[in-house]
């Protein structure tokens, strides 16, 4: 499995290890499933603006073809 080194400053590694110890998870698992949901969240997003575009010229591009 690839890997990949994050930084962080002290004060975002304690932020880190807080609310992961919060929740009951490993500061790993927390950060893995942190950045899965914000990829999520942007395919959802450039999904939902590219539905938007083609809503909106819908007739434009009905009249070009």
């Amino acid at each position: 499995m690839a890997g990949l080194n994050v930084r962080f400053t002290e004060e975002e590694l304690n932020a880190l290890r807080k609310r992961a110890e919060a929740e009951g998870r490993s500061m790993q698992a927390f950060a893995h499933d942190a950045v899965m949901a914000a990829i999520s969240e942007n395919s959802r997003l450039f999904d939902e603006a590219a539905e938007h575009v083609l809503k909106v010229s819908e007739e434009l591009n009905r009249r070009l073809a």
